[in-house]
């Protein structure tokens, strides 16, 4: 005989608060996606020189222009998501957010940089920075070499998606004076 089960969907309070009673560990590679708790990859070394690479080239050229974040969650609390992309760039406030969390509103560009975590990226994370209208997200695919840049969100995607190859420069939305080479990107 089967036993049906039916499945719970976590808000992000329940999580916070799963964090703060020590139930999970702040340090855990897990991020809220739509109420469910999912693993995160773990990070290869590719991974984390790109992550470094992007960290040295936005915070030298857009440290007085937008706060620039690293693998930290960004509330997405219409569709009860908590993701922790690899860069994010807000707005500029001077206290850095100190003061209350940054909002989806605040957030200008997301960066996931993907090696084992392409598919689930592209599938999943980019259409919910759509969703909640993050007016940009890049995919760094690292099997291929490539940057995609995805533009124009609408509830049921981004409406504008280009690839970047080695060899070319890509420009982020909110500044598009600031020129950054993919092969720069890449390593």
């Amino acid at each position: 005989m089967a036993v049906a089960y039916q499945r719970r969907r976590l808000t992000i309070e329940e999580y916070h608060q799963m964090i703060e009673t020590g139930i999970l560990s702040e340090d855990e590679r897990i991020e809220l996606i739509r109420g469910d708790m999912v693993e995160m990859s773990p990070i290869g070394k590719r991974h984390s020189a790109c992550v470094r690479r992007f960290i040295r080239s936005f915070s030298s050229r857009l440290a007085s222009r937008a706060v620039v974040d690293i693998q930290d969650p960004v509330t997405l609390g219409d569709q009860q998501s908590e993701p922790q992309p690899d860069i994010v760039l807000f707005r500029y406030q001077e206290d850095c957010y100190s003061a209350e969390p940054p909002k989806p509103e605040d957030v200008l560009l997301v960066v996931e940089v993907a090696d084992s975590s392409l598919v689930y990226d592209r599938d999943v994370k980019i259409p919910l920075y759509a969703e909640a209208g993050i007016p940009e997200a890049w995919l760094v695919a690292l099997p291929s070499d490539t940057v995609f840049s995805y533009r124009d969100p609408s509830p049921t995607g981004y409406r504008k998606v280009r690839e970047y190859r080695r060899g070319d420069v890509i420009s982020p939305k909110a500044f598009p004076d600031e020129h950054f080479a993919v092969n720069e990107i890449l390593g």
